[in-house]
């Protein structure tokens, strides 16, 4: 690697320490459904997230709300404290398409169907006001 990309890299690293977030990888639902449930906690506040997260009736929900409590735990031990009500907010989330499983399906006259069995990333990154602006 070159200095010029090790710097950037470095610059990236080090940027990377002062965000707050969570990723989960290869989650075996398709990004479309993810993203249903992703759009309802967006720029949220993270206590009125987690009960939004908790009573919804979608499979992703249980995913996001573990991935969302990871993520404010990771904020509280790189501060030191515990968040109080209303001071972190979900400042950006979102679904990345991850690996499709490709499977055939017999089918009628010897054909086969082709089966897509999608997997996505969520990350999820939080944050309180003073921080964004």
């Amino acid at each position: 690697m070159g200095a010029r990309k090790r710097k950037a890299a470095e610059a990236r690293k080090e940027a990377r320490q002062h965000q707050y977030y969570a990723t989960l990888r290869n989650c075996p639902s398709s990004p479309r459904k993810m993203r249903y449930v992703v759009d309802l906690v967006r720029g949220m506040e993270v206590n009125r997230a987690l009960g939004t997260l908790r009573f919804s009736k979608k499979q992703a929900s249980v995913e996001v709300e573990k991935l969302l409590r990871s993520a404010i735990n990771n904020w509280e031990q790189k501060n030191d404290r515990k968040a109080e009500d209303g001071e972190l907010f979900v400042t950006r989330i979102f679904v990345d398409e991850g690996a499709t499983l490709k499977r055939m399906r017999p089918a009628p006259q010897g054909r086969g169907y082709r089966i897509r069995k999608r997997s996505n990333h969520v990350t999820i990154f939080v944050g309180t006001k003073e921080e964004n602006a």
